[in-house]
This record gives structure tokens, sequence and C-alpha cells, in this order.
């Protein structure tokens, strides 16, 4: 039985991965026409190396505030168990 509740996880986590990972593709081509319209078509080095900095420091800046948000969160929920 454990064995069956460890491959649904495992296969949960692998489906949730994909589906993040069609999203950030979704946005990767959201972002690049945004970059596209504003400074036109320009794919040059420093272009493309302007961008990937870009959404670096976005991925940066999100993971950040979401495991703030992750970690206020379990702190409410061990606080309410308590009570």
């Amino acid at each position: 039985m454990a064995l069956s509740v460890d491959v649904i996880d495992k296969l949960a986590a692998l489906i949730t991965a994909a589906f993040g990972l069609v999203a950030a593709l979704a946005w990767n081509t959201a972002i690049q026409a945004v970059f596209k319209e504003i400074f036109g078509d320009q794919s040059s080095i420093p272009a493309m190396l302007g961008y990937a900095g870009f959404v670096t420091i976005i991925a940066v800046v999100f993971t950040i505030w979401i495991g703030y948000v992750a970690n206020k969160t379990k702190d409410k929920v061990v606080k309410d168990k308590k009570e």
C-alpha cells in the first residue's frame, strides 16, 4: 500500500512540475513579446542578456516572496493547531 501512495505522490509532483514548465514557457513568450514591443526586434547578445537578467531578477524576487508567504502560512497553521 505504501508503494502506491509513494507512486501517487511522485506522479502528482511530476504533473505539477509539468504544468509549471508549461506556465513558465507561456510567460517566457509573453515577456519576450513585451520586450519586442518596447525595444523592437533586437536579437543581439546584449538584448538577450538584458532579457535574461530581467527574468532572473523577477524569478529571484518572486521566489523569496513565495518562501516568505509559505513560511508565514506554515507558522499560522502551527499556531492554530496549538490552540
